[in-house]
């Protein structure tokens, strides 16, 4: 891998490309795919993200600037507080945390209070954050106030994946999406201890190549707020938020070596945006839906891998900001072969969180944490 001497590029994903509803839609009357409830086990302050942590844990960030690990009685005390670092300003905020898979390093996405998209590092030891070894990992300034980002994942590779949306404002005005002279509208995969402040991996797709950055895996994403890896093969299955009209889910295969063009800003989703022309390369989404009755900004989510709910084994759920219904996709050999309704409803739903044994968390930016079960 090259190692990069220094940074200052770096995310700007997404959270939501809308004007935050005060009404939630009915959800749709399918038959349900599995019989599940919501139990909600703690409440927060605008959660916004977690991540499965030591001894089977799951922290909560909640967007202000705090991390809270939750317990048997609801979610703790802060183990972390940056809320005088950060603001809710647009959709600005802690947007997304993870560990990497040993536990020995935590990391935070976040905007500071200039705006500027900022991933820091903490070592972690005996389950606990060390905080005077905060590092900065990544920068990024933001043309914008939306689009921020920004999810953040370790692949099964062991390297963290990064999502940034276009930069913000609508219609992608500097044509991040596809321009690979920029971070912004991207995917990225890096080593973040692999040198200072990070390394880029040897085989990421557009290492050396004239005019592109050498940390992008993926492009043309608009406002990819959520994105996960199915921990049973691989796969990355990428939520990206629509301009207008249309909601999409992005899908890469385990065995891919990245360079996928989503499409954004010429296409949305399957559909020539503002009269583009879709590129010879655009990889359409897996799944869209368009806004006329299903919602307004899609929420990524997890491939459903525990062992409490035996019939969602397998399927895709997610859901979407404006709707709250949750909702499951099958997909086989990157094709959806079954769309189901589970029949609940989450609320403004803005993530999804994975535990260690593979069961599902809810947050609702309203304040509920809730745990998928069976019924």
């Amino acid at each position: 891998m090259k190692v990069r001497t220094r940074s200052s590029a770096i995310i700007g994903a997404l959270l939501l490309a809308v004007t935050l509803p005060l009404t939630l839609t009915t959800a749709s009357a399918e038959e349900p795919s599995a019989q599940v409830v919501l139990t909600e086990v703690a409440r927060a302050q605008g959660p916004s993200a977690g991540a499965a942590g030591p001894d089977g844990k799951v922290w909560i960030a909640e967007r202000a600037g705090t991390v809270r690990v939750l317990g048997d009685y609801g979610l703790g005390n802060p183990v972390l507080d940056i809320s005088d670092e950060t603001t809710t300003d647009g959709e600005r905020g802690l947007l997304g945390v993870a560990f990497d898979p040993e536990f020995a390093h935590f990391y935070i996405s976040y905007t500071d209070l200039e705006g500027t998209s900022t991933i820091d590092e903490f070592a972690v030891a005996d389950g606990q954050l060390q905080p005077d070894t905060r590092r900065t990992v990544l920068t990024q300034e933001q043309p914008y106030p939306n689009h921020n980002g920004g999810d953040i994942k370790f692949g099964p590779d062991g390297y963290l994946y990064i999502a940034f949306g276009d930069g913000g404002s609508g219609g992608d005005p500097h044509g991040n999406g596809q321009n690979l002279d920029t971070l912004l509208g991207k995917i990225l995969r890096i080593a973040p201890t692999g040198g200072e402040p990070y390394a880029i991996p040897s085989d990421n797709p557009f290492v050396a190549q004239d005019g592109a950055k050498d940390e992008i895996w993926a492009y043309g994403l608009r406002n990819p707020w959520r994105f996960s890896f199915d921990a049973g093969t691989g796969d990355l299955l990428i939520g990206d938020v629509g301009q207008s009209e249309w909601e999409e889910i992005d899908w890469a295969p385990a065995s891919s070596k990245g360079g996928e063009n989503y499409g954004w800003s010429s296409m949305e989703g399957n559909h020539p945006f503002r009269g583009g022309t879709e590129p010879a390369n655009h990889v359409p989404p897996v799944h869209e839906y368009d806004r006329s009755g299903l919602g307004c900004s899609v929420t990524g989510g997890f491939v459903y891998r525990g062992e409490a709910i035996a019939d969602l084994a397998g399927s895709y759920v997610y859901s979407d900001y404006c709707d709250g219904t949750l909702r499951t996709l099958r997909i086989e050999d990157g094709a959806v072969t079954e769309e189901g309704d589970l029949g609940v409803q989450g609320g403004e739903v803005i993530s999804f969180v994975e535990a260690g044994d593979g069961e599902l968390y809810v947050l609702a930016i309203g304040g509920t944490v809730s745990r998928l079960d069976p019924a």
